[in-house]
C-alpha cells in the first residue's frame, strides 16, 4: 500500500519538496547549531585560559610573600644561632611566631641532614626525603608537595652560616576554599582542582579521580596548556590543564580548570527549542501547502491518465480542458487524439464488418448476428454458374451485381440485412415457424433474380440457389451456421433444387475422412490394406482369363472401410498416386504367385484419371511391367481424358506401345463421346453394370447393350459386361456376342488364397448356375 500510494505523482511531489524543505532546515539547524557551540567554544575557552593566568600570577604573588617570609626567617642571626647550636625549642618558637605572622597553615627548618623541625605540620620520613631531594638538588625551591596525600604549596629560602646548613620552608594548603575562591575570580560557574599523580592515578584534594585523567595525560605529553574538550562522567566538558612545579618528579601536580558544555548551551536552549518549534510548523505548511499545489497540477494528469485506461480499454473517453498552460494543451491534444482514434475504430469496425466491393456488410457480421438469437435460419444465396458469368462481365461487374441482388433481397425479405459472406453469395437471417417454411421463404427469395439485373453497359441474367442453416438442432460438426448454410447451398446445387437446408447426414464426417486418409498411407505397410480380385469369365474359351485387382481395407477402429470413400478421398488430397503405385506392385508380385500356382490370367488395375496426365506415373508403371514382364491390363474411364486429353492420349498410346492392354472402364455412366472414343487406342471396353442388372427385364437396356457390342466389335475393342448376376443375363450377352463376363453370377470380390481355389475349379459358371 505504501509502495503504491508513493507512485503516485502527488505523494511524490509532497515528499520531494518536504525533503528539500527538511533538508534545508536540517542544514540551517546543523549551520546554527555549529556557530552557537563553536562560540560557546571559543567563550569557556578564553575564560579557562584568562582564569588560568589569574591564578599562575596568583600562585607566582603567594610564593614571592612565602619566599620573602622564610628568607626574613633565614636570614635573621638569633635564627641561625639556634639552628647552629641545635636549639630546638627556640627554632620551633621562631617558626610559630613567624607561621602565626605569615598566616600559613606550616613552617618548618630542614636541615642539610635531612633533619626536620615543623610547626603546624607533620612530615612523615618519605615526603621528608622528597622535599630534602628536591632542595638539595637545587632543581626546585618552590613547587607542590604532597602531605599526608594532601597537596601544599611549599616556599623555601635557604639559611646560610655561613655556609648552607639547612632550609627555613613554609607550606600552603590548596583545599577546597582555595578552589573556590579561584573559581569566583572567573566570569563562568567553572570548576577549579589540583590533581596530583598517585599509583592508582590522579588524586585531588578529596581523593582519587579519574575523569579528567585523559585530559592531564594529553596536556603533559603536548607540553601546552591550551584548554580541549574531553569526555566526563557528566557529558562533554572544556578542560584546562596547566602543570604545577612539584618537589616529587615522579607525581607531578596540575591545576584543572573545567566548564562543561552542557552548562555552556544551557543560555540557548530556549533558542533551539523555539527554532525547532519554527521548523515543524513551517514543515507542516509547506507539507499543506505542497499537498494542495501538487492535487491542482496532478488532478489533470491523473484525470488524463484515467482517460487513457479507458481509451486502453475500448471505451470512448475525453477530459475537460481547465487551463491554457501546458496541461490545458495537453488535455486539448489527448480530446483531438480520442477522437481520432473513435473516428478510426468506427471506420476498421465499419471495414472489419463489411465488404469493400459493395458496401454490404460481410461474414464476421452475419455471423455475430446469427450468435445472437438461439432461433431463426441463416440463409445463404449464391448465384449460379458464378465463375461463368464473372468471366463474361468481369469482377467490378461482378461486385455490381453481387451488390444489386443483395438490395433485392433485402427488399424482398421486409428490409432484412444482407451480407455478403462470399464472392458470389450473400446470406440473411430469416424467421421461420419450421424447416419447411423456411424452404419455401428461401425458394421464394431466389425468384428475385428473376428480373435481369441493368449494369453499366449491359442486361445481366442470373439465377439463385439457396442453403438453409437452422440455428438448432443437429450441426454435423459445423460450429458455423453460415457454414452450414454454404453447405446447404452446395447440396441444394447438387440435388438440383432451389433451396435445401443442411442435411448433417449428407454431409457425413470430412474431417474425420480427412484423417482417415493419413491413416491409410501407413495402413499400406501392414495387413489392413490388401487386394480382392473379381474373376472375368471368357464367354468364348469358357474359362476365366482375367481378374479385376480391387482395394479393400479392413480399420483397426471403423472395421471396413467403403473403398468408394477412401479411393475418392486420396484422389482429392493427391494420395492416389501413392495408393495406385500400391496396387501395380502389389497386383505384380500376386500375379507371380498364381504363375507360380499354375494360373496364367491377365490382372487388370484401375487407374486414376488424375494419372493420366502424370508422366512421372507413366514412367513408373512402364518400368514396372518391363521389369517383371507383367500381364497386366490398366482399366481407365472415357472421362479420364477430358481434362487434359492430349497429355492423357499420348500416354494411353505409351501404354499401348509397350504391350500393356488398356480397358475403359463403366462405359455409358459418364458423358460418353464417340469422338474420344474413336482416339483412345484401347483393347477393352467395359460395358456399366447399370444396363446389365436389368438386361433381362428391359427390352431398352438390352437394346443399348447390343448397340454398344456391336459398336465396339466395330472399333476392334473386346466387349467385358459388368454387373452380371444371372444366368439370363449371362445367355442373353452369349447371344449378343459379348466376349466377357464380370458379376456376382461368376465369382465376388476375394483374397488371393481363394482366387487360386477357385481357379482350380474348371467349371465356374456351372456351379454358379447350380446354385
Amino acid at each position: 500500500m505504501i509502495v503504491a500510494r508513493f507512485t503516485n505523482l502527488r505523494t511524490r511531489l509532497t515528499v520531494l519538496y518536504m525533503g528539500m524543505f527538511g533538508i534545508a532546515l536540517m542544514l540551517v539547524a546543523v549551520a546554527v547549531f555549529t556557530a552557537i557551540t563553536g562560540s560557546a567554544r571559543t567563550l569557556v575557552r578564553d575564560e579557562l585560559g584568562a582564569t588560568g593566568a589569574v591564578y599562575g600570577q596568583i600562585w607566582a604573588s603567594q610564593s614571592a610573600q612565602l619566599r620573602q617570609g622564610a628568607a626574613v626567617l633565614a636570614t635573621d642571626y638569633g635564627f641561625r644561632e639556634a639552628i647552629a647550636t641545635n636549639d630546638e625549642p627556640t627554632v620551633r618558637s621562631a617558626l610559630d611566631n613567624l607561621r602565626a605572622r605569615q598566616k600559613v597553615d606550616g613552617a618548618l627548618i630542614l636541615g642539610i641532614d635531612g633533619y626536620v623541625t615543623s610547626a603546624g605540620v607533620d612530615l612523615d620520613e618519605a615526603t621528608t626525603d622528597t622535599l630534602w631531594q628536591g632542595l638539595n638538588g637545587g632543581d626546585i625551591d618552590a613547587g607542590v608537595l604532597s602531605i599526608n596525600g594532601q597537596p601544599y604549596q611549599a616556599v623555601s629560602a635557604p639559611v646560610m652560616a655561613p655556609v648552607l646548613i639547612g632550609w627555613v620552608v613554609f607550606v600552603e594548603r590548596l583545599d577546597q576554599s582555595q578552589m573556590r575562591n579561584l573559581e569566583g575570580l572567573s566570569a563562568i560557574p567553572l570548576s577549579a582542582s589540583v590533581l596530583t599523580s598517585s599509583a592508582d592515578g590522579w588524586r585531588d584534594m578529596a581523593g582519587p579521580t579519574s575523569a579528567l585523567g585523559g585530559a592531564i595525560e594529553r596536556v603533559l605529553a603536548a607540553g601546552d596548556d591550551r584548554p580541549e574538550t574531553t569526555r566526563t562522567l557528566q557529558g562533554e566538558a572544556m578542560v584546562l590543564a596547566r602543570a604545577l612545579p612539584s618537589f616529587d618528579t615522579a607525581a607531578p601536580a596540575v591545576l584543572t580548570l573545567s566548564y562543561p558544555m552542557a552548562r555552556a548551551m544551557k543560555p540557548f536552549e530556549a533558542m533551539f527549542w523555539a527554532l525547532g518549534a519554527i521548523a515543524l510548523i513551517g514543515l507542516a505548511i509547506l507539507m499543506v501547502g505542497t499537498w494542495m499545489l501538487s492535487r491542482g497540477l496532478t488532478r489533470p494528469i491523473t484525470e488524463l491518465d484515467e482517460a487513457v485506461h479507458r481509451l486502453q480499454n475500448g471505451e470512448h473517453a475525453e477530459v475537460e480542458v481547465t487551463s491554457s498552460d501546458e496541461i490545458g494543451r495537453l488535455a486539448a491534444s489527448f480530446n483531438a487524439m480520442a477522437g481520432d482514434i473513435r473516428d478510426r475504430e468506427l471506420r476498421l469496425t465499419h471495414m472489419a464488418l463489411h465488404d469493400q466491393e459493395t458496401g454490404l456488410p460481410n461474414r464476421l457480421w452475419l455471423e455475430r448476428e446469427a450468435s445472437r438469437s438461439s432461433e431463426g435460419y441463416v440463409v445463404v444465396f449464391g448465384v449460379d454458374r458464378f465463375e461463368i458469368v464473372r468471366n463474361a462481365i468481369g469482377y467490378d461487374s461482378m461486385a455490381q451485381l453481387v451488390g444489386a441482388l443483395g438490395s433485392r433481397l433485402s427488399a424482398a425479405a421486409g428490409g432484412a440485412r444482407v451480407a455478403r459472406v462470399a464472392a458470389g453469395a450473400v446470406g440473411v437471417i430469416l424467421e421461420a415457424g419450421s424447416d419447411a417454411e423456411a424452404i419455401e421463404q428461401a425458394t421464394i427469395l431466389c425468384a428475385v433474380a428473376d428480373v435481369p439485373v441493368k449494369l453499366i453497359g449491359a442486361t445481366v441474367d442470373a439465377t439463385l440457389s439457396a442453403g438453409i442453416g437452422r440455428a438448432r438442432g443437429d450441426n454435423g460438426g459445423v460450429d458455423s451456421i453460415v457454414d452450414r448454410a454454404g453447405i446447404g447451398l452446395d447440396q441444394a446445387r447438387a440435388r438440383h433444387r432451389k433451396a435445401s437446408l443442411f442435411d448433417a447426414t449428407a454431409y457425413g464426417d470430412p474431417v474425420g475422412n480427412l484423417s482417415l486418409i493419413g491413416e491409410l498411407m501407413g495402413a499400406l505397410e501392414t495387413a489392413q490394406v490388401w487386394m480382392a480380385y473379381q474373376p472375368k469369365y471368357d464367354l468364348r474359351a469358357d474359362a476365366i482369363t482375367g481378374v479385376e485387382a480391387l482395394m479393400r481395407w479392413n480399420h483397426p477402429r471403423r472395421g471396413f472401410v467403403s473403398p468408394d470413400l477412401f479411393i475418392t478421398m486420396a484422389e482429392e488430397t493427391g494420395q492416389i498416386r501413392a495408393l495406385t503405385e500400391w496396387a501395380v506392385r502389389q497386383s505384380i508380385t500376386d500375379q507371380k504367385v498364381l504363375a507360380e500356382a499354375g494360373h496364367v490370367v491377365t490382372m487388370s488395375v484401375n487407374i486414376s484419371g488424375r494419372l493420366l496426365s502424370d508422366e512421372s506415373f507413366a514412367e513408373f508403371a512402364l518400368q514396372a511391367v518391363a521389369a517383371s514382364g507383367a500381364d497386366l491390363c490398366f482399366e481407365i474411364t472415357e472421362t479420364a481424358v477430358i481434362d487434359n486429353p492430349e497429355i492423357a492420349l499420348d500416354i494411353i498410346e505409351r501404354f499401348s506401345a509397350a504391350g500393356v492392354a488398356v480397358s475403359i472402364d463403366d462405359y455409358g455412366s459418364g458423358l460418353s463421346s464417340l469422338a474420344y472414343l474413336k482416339r483412345i487406342k484401347a483393347d477393352e471396353l467395359k460395358i456399366d453394370k447399370a444396363f446389365v442388372l436389368s438386361l433381362d427385364e428391359s427390352s431398352r437396356d438390352a437394346l443399348l447393350v447390343k448397340s454398344t457390342i456391336d459398336l465396339a466389335h466395330s472399333l476392334g475393342l473386346k466387349v467385358t459386361a459388368e454387373g452380371v448376376e444371372t444366368p439370363t443375363a449371362l445367355a442373353l450377352l452369349r447371344g449378343m456376342g459379348c466376349d466377357n463376363a464380370q458379376g456376382y453370377l461368376i465369382a465376388r470380390p476375394m483374397a488371393l488364397a481363394g482366387l487360386i481355389e477357385r481357379l482350380e475349379k474348371p467349371a465356374v459358371v456351372a456351379e454358379s448356375v447350380a446354385a
